[in-house]
């Protein structure tokens, strides 16, 4: 999965949902549909109305890529942290059973 909690390089962005990988599309349920996405340079990150899906792109050619599914029947806490005057970073902490913690930083 992306760490993005220890890489100030992994600052998530807005981007349209038409804009997203098209591999996210192959593991979309039925009835499961995308409402946000945002990505760092090469990863992506979406939310679907039944999960979070991470896409870790790795190695130089950017072919191998890691897909990593939150549901949020797992997720048993969640933090919010909006942005202010000076701190323009929004973040979301979950945490999920079994597996811990995931932290996702927004501009």
């Amino acid at each position: 999965m992306i760490d993005f909690e220890h890489s100030p390089v992994f600052k998530l962005k807005p981007i349209e949902t038409d804009d997203v990988r098209d591999d996210f599309h192959k593991f979309l349920i039925e009835g499961e549909s995308i409402f946000a996405a945002f990505k760092t340079i090469r990863d992506q990150l979406v939310f679907t109305n039944k999960r979070i899906i991470a896409a870790n792109v790795q190695g130089i050619t950017g072919s191998k890529v890691d897909y990593t599914s939150l549901p949020y029947s797992k997720i048993q806490v969640f933090s919010v942290e909006t942005s202010g005057t000076l701190d323009l970073d929004c973040e979301i902490e979950v945490y999920l059973s079994e597996l811990g913690k995931a932290k996702f930083e927004i501009k």
